[in-house]
């Protein structure tokens, strides 16, 4: 009886390994059905008001602009680590990742020093690109190589595509953010799931987790802009979010970077 049971919990077991894929691919159409739900969501005029708008030094909004210099930092730093990458095969998506975060610094910086919908574009197209990378990446370590490679440009021309919509449909007088709302977060769902579910090798699993939760609290830190600045008064919510963010994507380069600890065969 003892063999028995275990071996219908080890039947049970592999019955769950084989379906894994199938249950992140139901939850990403799950999510993206739920989202086209919904009705359309237009930039809220509203966004571009944050609550810091100093002047120093002659640059308007001075500390919404400058917290973005960590965001060009990394990527730059990133890109000249990159003959430390432990995986090579991962080299593509890291060099995606680390030129998005560079431009991220530069597009953010540049939308904060006038924020409106048409220089909000440059903020959030290069984002999406990141995000994309960092999900194939994910997807290849964690799933299967050759999947992972096969997604990486579908998956950045989803995002470019997401942004492009966005803009199109403000320009139309028909605002819809469902598209780059689902690249933006969607990410952020099946990533935890797959270093939950699936074994890897090439990108270090705690430094992806305190990106997630650096992320979280970044997303955070936006919601509370005003109530931050009040309480703080250096920083606003939104340039704290700044740093946040930055010290996620520090730690996503540092997952990228870190030692290998399976071996991954080419194809899986």
């Amino acid at each position: 009886m003892p063999d028995e049971i275990r071996v219908r919990r080890w039947n049970r077991l592999a019955a769950f390994i084989s379906h894994r894929p199938l249950l992140l691919g139901g939850v990403a159409l799950v999510a993206v059905l739920a989202a086209f739900a919904l009705e359309r969501i237009p930039q809220d005029p509203g966004y571009h008001e944050f609550i810091d708008d100093r002047t120093l030094l002659g640059i308007p909004n001075f500390w919404n602009v400058a917290t973005n210099l960590p965001f060009l930092g990394i990527g730059l730093l990133g890109l000249g680590r990159l003959p430390k990458l432990q995986w090579v095969a991962l080299r593509i998506p890291y060099i995606v990742f680390c030129a998005g975060i560079a431009l991220v610094g530069v597009g953010s910086a540049y939308y904060h020093w006038a924020p409106s919908t048409p220089a909000l574009v440059w903020d959030r197209l290069p984002m999406t690109v990141a995000f994309m990378a960092l999900l194939s990446a994910v997807i290849q370590d964690r799933m299967s190589e050759r999947l992972g490679r096969a997604l990486l440009w579908p998956l950045v021309a989803a995002g470019i595509a997401s942004i492009g919509w966005w803009h199109w449909s403000e320009l139309a007088g028909r605002g819809d953010l469902r598209p780059y709302a689902v690249v933006q977060f969607l990410p952020m769902l099946l990533i935890p799931l797959m270093l939950l579910l699936f074994r890897g090798g090439g990108l270090r699993d705690v430094s992806l987790w305190l990106a997630m939760f650096a992320y979280l609290l970044a997303k955070l830190a936006e919601q509370f802009d005003t109530a931050i600045y009040g309480t703080a008064a250096l920083l606003s919510g939104h340039s704290l979010k700044h740093l946040l963010a930055g010290l996620a994507v520090w730690h996503v380069a540092r997952a990228f970077l870190g030692e290998r600890t399976v071996e991954i065969r080419p194809g899986s």
